[in-house]
C-alpha cells in the first residue's frame, strides 16, 4: 500500500486530535512535540514514500576518529565555560558554504555585521556537521564562536546510560501503546514508539538543563536559531527564562511540513486552543509569501518578512544574465535538473530519458538544441556514481549532459543561464523562479509541498519525460506571472533594527 505525504500528515493530525498528543505531558515534558518531525521521517522511510537520502554515511572509523575532536572541542570551545554576558546568542545552521572566502552559514551570517553595527555583544554556538566543524579556525575567536560539542556529547552519554530506565507510569504506557498500535495499523509498519519517545525525552532532559545553565551564564536578551524543530530543548529553556527566541527561515515551508504546520484541531486541549510550548516566538521569513505558507501555531504578526540577504547578495551578479536569456537568440538552451537525495533515483532516470528523447529528435531534425545540467545536492556529491546508474549512462552517451558534483559553478549562475528547471520540493525551486526559469515539478511524494504554486499555475506538474518534453516543445506554454520579490524580498534592516531595540 502506498501513501502520499498528504495522507501521512492527515493520519498524524487525526491522532493528535484524538489523543490531544501535542499537550500530553509525559516525564515532565511534551514528548509528542519532540518526536513529531522525527516520526514523520520514520513513517515516510518505512513506507518507502521517500528514498533514503543518498549521502555518505560515517564509517565506524570515521566515528571513532571524530570522537577525539569532540572531546577537544568540549574542553577548548565549551560555551558553558566563562561568564561573559552577551546581548544576543546565535545558534546557526551546522552546514556551511564558502562565502566571502570563509565558511559561513548562509541563513545567519549577516547577523554578525548588523549586530556589530548596533554595538551588540553576541556569541555564536555552532553544532558539528557530519561530525566536524567547517569553519576557518582563524575566524573562530574573531567571530565569537563556541562549539556545541560539550552539550551534544553530554546528551549522548546521558541517553546511553539511562536508556531503558525511564519510570513511565501505567497511564503513560497505555497512551504510548495505543498510539503505537494505531500508527502500525494505519501504515502497516512496525514502529518502536517507546524507544523513540524515550530517546527524545532523555535528550531533552539533559539539553534543557544545560541550556538553562548556558542562558544563566550568558544572560542574553535575545536568541536567534536556525531549524527550531531540531532544537526544542533550547526553545523550551528560552521560554522558561523569558528570553525571546526567533527562528531564521532556512527552507521551504508548506502545509505538510510538520516542523511548522499545526492545524487548529491539533492544538486543542480540553476543547480549548492551547499554544505549542516548544515553538519559537517569531520567525523571520524570506518574503511575504511564507507568511501564509501553513497554519503556524503563532499569530501571523509574528511571521515577519525580513528577506534573505545571502540570496540577495549572490543573485545580483547573475540577474542581468537571467533578464537577457529570453530576449536574445539562443542556439542551445539549458535545462537544469535540481536533485535531492530522497528523489534522486527517480529524477536521474527522468533526466536521462528526457535527454535521450530530445537528442534523438535533434539529430533527426533541425530542432532546438539543448544543454542538460544535473545539479546534485551536496549530500549526493560523494555517492552519485554508486547510486545513480542513469547519470553514468547519460554522461557516457551524451556530450551535452553535465553532472555538477561540487559547488562550482555557483547554483545562481546555473539558474541565470537556464531556461527550464525540473525538480521536486527543494527551496532551490523558489530561487530558480526568481531567475525566470520555467519550472516543472515531478509528480513524486512530497509534490504536495508545492500545491499552492501548482494551483496558481506558476509551475507545472509532470508525471513523465514525455509530458515534460511536450511542455518544453510548446514555446507558448501558459505560466502565470508572479512577483519574484514575493518569495525573497530585499533585506529590510529597519525591521531587524526594531527587533533589536524591542
Amino acid at each position: 500500500m502506498t501513501f502520499t505525504v498528504k495522507e501521512i500528515c492527515q493520519k498524524i493530525w487525526n491522532l493528535e486530535e484524538k489523543y490531544e498528543l501535542n499537550h500530553k505531558e509525559i516525564q515532565d515534558c511534551y514528548p509528542w512535540q519532540l518526536i513529531r518531525m522525527y516520526l514523520y521521517y520514520e513513517i515516510t522511510r518505512k513506507t518507502n514514500v521517500f528514498e533514503s537520502a543518498q549521502q555518505s554515511s560515517l564509517s565506524l572509523f570515521d566515528k571513532i576518529n571524530s570522537f577525539l575532536p569532540f572531546l577537544k572541542n568540549s574542553i577548548s570551545s565549551n560555551p558553558l565555560s566563562g561568564k561573559e554576558n552577551v546581548n544576543v546568542l546565535i545558534f546557526d545552521h551546522p552546514r556551511k558554504v564558502i562565502f566571502e572566502d570563509e565558511y559561513q552559514d548562509i541563513y545567519s551570517y549577516f547577523l554578525k555585521d548588523t549586530l556589530n553595527q548596533y554595538g551588540k555583544r553576541f556569541e555564536t554556538i555552532e553544532s558539528p556537521y557530519l561530525n566536524q566543524h567547517f569553519r576557518n579556525k582563524s575566524n573562530i575567536k574573531e567571530n565569537n564562536v563556541k562549539f556545541n560539542d560539550r552539550i551534544l556529547l553530554g546528551s549522548f552519554i546521558h541517553k546511553t546510560r539511562n536508556r531503558g530506565k525511564l519510570p513511565f507510569t501505567e497511564e503513560e504506557k497505555q497512551l504510548i501503546n495505543a498510539v503505537k498500535e494505531e500508527l502500525e495499523t494505519a501504515f502497516d509498519i512496525e514502529i518502536d514508539l517507546f524507544r523513540i519517545m524515550e530517546d527524545h525525552i532523555l535528550n531533552f532532559q539533559y539539553d534543557y538543563k544545560k541550556y538553562i545553565e548556558l542562558l544563566q551564564k550568558k544572560n542574553p536578551k535575545l536568541v536567534f536559531l536556525v531549524v527550531a524543530y531540531e532544537n526544542k530543548a533550547l526553545v523550551a529553556a528560552c521560554k522558561k527564562m523569558n528570553i525571546e527566541i526567533i527562528e531564521l527561515q532556512h527552507g521551504t515551508i508548506s502545509p505538510y511540513h510538520l516542523g511548522y504546520s499545526y492545524p487548529e484541531n491539533t492544538m486543542k486541549f480540553n476543547d480549548e486552543i492551547k499554544e505549542i510550548e516548544y515553538f519559537p516566538d517569531k520567525i523571520l521569513s524570506f518574503g511575504d509569501y511564507w507568511k501564509n505558507a501553513c497554519p503556524f501555531p503563532i499569530d501571523s504578526e509574528n511571521i515577519i518578512s525580513m528577506g534573505f540577504p545571502y540570496f540577495e547578495e549572490n543573485s545580483k551578479t547573475y540577474m542581468k544574465i537571467a533578464d537577457k536569456k529570453d530576449n536574445e537568440p539562443n542556439d542551445q538552451k539549458q535545462i537544469l535538473f535540481i536533485s535531492q537525495g530522497v528523489i534522486g533515483k527517480y529524477l536521474s532516470k527522468l533526466a536521462y530519458e528526457t535527454a535521450l528523447s530530445i537528442n534523438e529528435n535533434t539529430d533527426n531534425n533541425n530542432a532546438q538544441k539543448y544543454n542538460f545540467i544535473y545539479k546534485l545536492h551536496p549530500g549526493e556529491y560523494g555517492t552519485w556514481k554508486e547510486n545513480y546508474d542513469y547519470l553514468i549512462k547519460a554522461v557516457n552517451e551524451f556530450d551535452n549532459f553535465t553532472v555538477i558534483d561540487k559547488s562550482e559553478p555557483p547554483l545562481y549562475e546555473l539558474f541565470a543561464k537556464s531556461h527550464y528547471q525540473i525538480g521536486a520540493f527543494s527551496t532551490a525551486i523558489y530561487e530558480g523562479l526568481a531567475f525566470n526559469c520555467k519550472t516543472f515539478i515531478i509528480d513524486v511524494p512530497g509534490v504536495e509541498y508545492l500545491d499552492d504554486l501548482i494551483d496558481k499555475d506558476i509551475v507545472k506538474k509532470v508525471k513523465s519525460s514525455e509530458e515534460l518534453i511536450n511542455y518544453i516543445n510548446n514555446e507558448n506554454i501558459s505560466i502565470q506571472e508572479y512577483d519574484k520579490d514575493y518569495f525573497f524580498k530585499n533585506f529590510d534592516e529597519t525591521i531587524f533594527k526594531k527587533i533589536l531595540s524591542d
